[in-house]
């Protein structure tokens, strides 16, 4: 009778560790996670779901939103407000993504259309997300800012 206890308990420890493991997402699954959800609000409750409370967020050099922003409510005002207030049907189209251990880049094009002059762009980007622990705690943006820049004269 012991050795049939024995043996249950084993077992059931041994399916707890493996459907703990199969719920615990790669770093590649929590990337696309923030770009691939039904909506641009599940996008947004997956990235604020992952970050780490310090991440550092850098929008590339010459890109409206220039800039390094510690923390998601910094971020949020500085990145996700402008875009959503400056800019219609603003999104990141992702071709493909390439991951190694605690780096993953996500590569596409940028597309939308700014409301003060109505004109539209495209624009290659990559974004390169760095993890620990299955925390984001940086993201670093690069971007063709020429056709974005040139909407907005």
């Amino acid at each position: 009778m012991k050795t049939v206890i024995s043996s249950l308990l084993v077992a059931g420890m041994l399916l707890t560790c493996c459907f703990s493991n199969t719920n615990k997402m790669t770093n590649l699954e929590i990337v696309k996670s923030t770009y691939e959800g039904k909506t641009s609000e599940e996008n947004g409750e997956n990235l604020a779901k992952y970050v780490a409370e310090d991440i550092s967020w850098t929008e590339a050099e010459g890109f409206p939103c220039a800039g390094t922003y510690i923390g998601l409510k910094n971020i949020t005002k500085n990145v996700f407000a402008r875009l959503g207030s400056e800019w219609i049907d603003y999104k990141f189209t992702p071709e493909d993504y390439v991951a190694n251990e605690d780096k993953v880049v996500a590569y596409g094009t940028y597309s939308g259309t700014y409301k003060k002059t109505n004109k539209p762009f495209k624009a290659r980007v990559a974004h390169i997300w760095k993890l620990k622990e299955s925390k984001i705690i940086s993201f670093e943006q690069f971007v063709d800012s020429k056709p974005v820049n040139d909407v907005m004269k």
